[in-house]
C-alpha cells in the first residue's frame, strides 16, 4: 500500500503540473481488488490531455520506476487510462468526465486529499 500511496501522489502532482482540473484521488482498496487508487482528472482540450499522460508516464518512471501496465484511448483522447495494477490513472476531455461520472460510480471509495499521500 505504501508503494501505491507513493505512485498516486506522483501521478497527481504530474497532472497538476500540466495543468490538470479537478484532480481527485479516490482509495478504493476496501471496496475493490482492481487497484488500491482511481486518480480521476480532465483536461479542456486533446492536446492537454496526451501532455498530462505523458507526464504520468514520464514522472511514474524516472521517479518510481513503474510503467503502465496498459493504456487505452491515447489517440482519441477523450478519456485515456493509465493502469498501474496498484493504482489506475483516468484522464477525461471534459464532456466524457461528466458523462462516465467515475465519481459517482466508486462513490462507496474514501476521497483522499494530496495531504494524506
Amino acid at each position: 500500500m505504501e508503494q501505491s500511496k507513493k505512485m498516486a501522489k506522483l501521478a497527481y502532482q504530474a497532472l497538476d503540473e500540466k495543468m490538470g482540473e479537478d484532480i481527485k484521488v479516490i482509495d478504493i482498496s476496501g471496496i475493490s481488488v482492481l487497484a488500491d487508487y482511481f486518480i480521476i482528472a480532465s483536461g479542456s482540450n486533446r492536446n492537454q490531455v496526451q501532455a498530462m499522460v505523458d507526464s504520468v508516464q514520464e514522472d511514474l518512471y524516472k521517479k518510481a520506476g513503474v510503467e503502465a501496465k496498459q493504456i487505452e484511448g491515447y489517440q482519441t483522447a477523450n478519456w485515456i487510462l493509465l493502469d498501474y495494477a496498484d493504482i489506475i490513472v483516468h484522464v477525461f476531455d471534459e464532456e466524457n468526465r461528466l458523462f462516465y461520472n467515475l465519481e459517482r460510480i466508486w462513490r462507496d471509495g474514501k476521497d483522499i486529499a494530496i495531504e494524506e499521500l
